[in-house]
């Protein structure tokens, strides 16, 4: 059984995490991802109830950068480009002092296997590789893109008694 209330941070990569995988590109090279706006609210609840939370993703894209600005994440805990993520994961850990039992991290492809587990609860979408499925502790029943983030975000949040909206804090910081 997966314990949930362990869980004081997260962090996640991008494409077939946050995204469905899929990505646009223009004449000029711009990429072009779509994300659920379930999940960023969940990362806002997050961090509007104190949890740390991290990006860290091979994706270079500034557009990734300001997405998740504006969903409260601080630049220093946006990874992008990372080709080493266990290096930026205990980065991310270290900063807030946490050990890597205490955070869940969802990845869905081969390069997050190393953190999903080192992590306290590795996570994945129900349509990452075969690869990460068999490592994960825990398999979202949501595709990525379409909810898993916020799925996990979610079962953690209220397993420890924070699933707490506040309008002011909502108001304040968003």
């Amino acid at each position: 059984m997966v314990d949930f209330k362990k869980i004081k941070a997260f962090a996640f990569d991008i494409d077939g995490v946050m995204t469905d995988g899929g990505i646009f590109c223009n004449n000029e090279g711009d990429l072009f991802r779509t994300f659920d706006a379930k999940d960023g609210f969940a990362i806002r609840m997050a961090i509007m109830n104190g949890y740390p939370v991290a990006v860290i993703t091979g994706g270079r894209s500034g557009s990734i950068r300001a997405r998740f600005l504006t969903s409260g994440i601080p630049s220093e805990n946006v990874y992008l480009g990372s080709r080493d993520k266990i290096a930026d994961f205990n980065d991310f850990c270290r900063r807030f002092g946490l050990s890597p039992d205490e955070v869940m991290f969802f990845g869905d492809d081969i390069p997050d296997l190393e953190v999903i587990c080192a992590a306290g609860i590795g996570a994945c979408p129900c349509d990452a590789v075969a690869e990460v499925q068999e490592a994960a502790d825990y398999v979202s029943p949501k595709p990525g893109g379409k909810g898993c983030i916020r799925d996990g975000f979610e079962k953690v949040m209220k397993a420890r008694g924070d699933w707490k909206f506040s309008v002011s804090e909502y108001k304040k910081r968003f």
